[in-house]
């Protein structure tokens, strides 16, 4: 069968994970992605490292699937060679600055200008418009915007989270907005820019609770791993671990009040909603706590497990990878790296289709490991190869 995203070429000017892991979404099912990076890779490359070449496990993850080119596009040779990859493209991603697109050549003017149907993904920290449209950001500044981190952890010290989620969710909107422009382009032959921002994302990502502040202003302060707004939800110490505990909505919460004997609590009006049972969270979980506390974690999962109530145990990064469900779920694919003691364990897309499946997992490229073959593609023979290298343009 032939893959859902065949013959459509994607060129990637990305960095870290906004616009690569957009790209790596659409590699997943069988676009073909040329990540364009600087001569001797480009800084996200090297993040963590884990390969005697200093590839790091962010890039491993965000890259697979694709294939690699160094080039300078500021040079008049590089110009051209990104001219001639627009020609032949459908998608272009580079998560930059307004300006950086620009001085570039990858604004949507002067793509347009090459090819008029193209497609530009493009996202930056804070949108086109505002006071702040002209600054650049990461994920964290994002967070710190959007109400997440004030309300992540104590009153007294917030804690950012330490998975780039902003990033991640910028990509997958992107990733959707590519192949929503795809579809558009079929019906109108139209290519157009797909905008996405991390502080856009990030607001999406917290808006019921910016909707309740605006709407009955409870002004909400940190609670630490205790949840507001129903009970149990919090960590728990268990005899040898941590247990995450989520209780929402009344029949969870009998179920639970019978688990751990407090079957007198199903009709006390102090627990009569989800609402009513987050603001006595306190009490609620310190009655978790005491039950917890008795138990090994593996027992406390079981009996939780069992009784339907949500709940999973706080892992360690070696503990995730040697859980067994997520060992059966198939989640991570060892890959074979060069440089790399031993396979790299790297993800596909969270998502599956039932009667289109993903293209065979292909791992991440070398530093510009495709460059001649790709220019072989625009026409460059072996001698104007070695010339845009003697020039440093490649």
């Amino acid at each position: 069968m032939e893959s859902l995203l065949a013959g459509v070429r994607v060129l990637d000017f990305g960095r870290y994970i906004a616009g690569p892991y957009c790209a790596a979404v659409l590699a997943e099912y069988g676009a073909d992605v040329i990540r364009i990076e600087r001569r001797g890779g480009g800084e996200d490359r090297f993040v963590a490292p884990v390969t005697e070449g200093g590839e790091g496990g962010m890039f491993l993850q965000m890259n697979r699937n694709k294939r690699s080119l160094t080039l300078d596009p500021m040079t008049p040779e590089g110009r051209e060679i990104v001219r001639k990859l627009v020609a032949g493209a459908d998608v272009v991603v580079a998560n930059l600055p307004v300006g950086a697109l620009k001085s570039m050549g990858l604004d949507h003017e002067t793509l347009s200008s090459i090819k008029p149907d193209i497609i530009l993904v493009t996202s930056s920290a804070f949108g086109p418009t505002g006071p702040m449209s002209g600054n650049v950001g990461f994920d964290g500044v994002a967070q710190a915007m959007s109400g997440a981190i004030y309300m992540t952890g104590q009153p007294d010290e917030p804690y950012r989270a330490a998975v780039n989620w902003v990033d991640f969710g910028t990509a997958l909107h992107g990733a959707l907005g590519a192949v929503m422009a795809l579809m558009a382009r079929q019906r109108t032959g139209r290519g157009q820019v797909v905008t996405g921002a991390l502080l856009h994302t990030a607001v999406s990502f917290t808006n019921a609770s910016l909707i309740e502040q605006a709407v009955v202003a409870p002004n909400r302060v940190p609670t630490g791993n205790r949840g507001q707004t129903s009970a149990p939800v919090d960590l728990f110490r268990t005899r040898d671990g941590w247990v995450l505990v989520q209780v929402v909505g009344q029949p969870l919460f009998e179920r639970w009040a019978r688990l751990v004997g407090a079957q007198d609590w199903i009709s006390d009006p102090r627990f009569a909603d989800d609402e009513q049972r987050g603001l006595h969270g306190e009490l609620v979980s310190e009655r978790m706590s005491a039950w917890c506390a008795t138990r090994t974690l593996d027992e406390a999962v079981k009996a939780l497990g069992e009784a339907k109530i949500p709940c999973g145990p706080v892992l360690s990064p070696q503990q995730a990878l040697d859980h067994p469900q997520i060992q059966a779920g198939g989640l991570l694919n060892p890959v074979d790296y060069p440089g790399s003691p031993r396979p790299v364990p790297v993800t596909r897309v969270a998502v599956s289709l039932s009667d289109t499946p993903k293209v065979p997992i292909r791992r991440a490229p070398l530093v510009g490991e495709h460059t001649e073959s790709i220019l072989a593609e625009l026409g460059y023979d072996a001698g104007a190869i070695q010339r845009l290298r003697d020039a440093q343009v490649i």
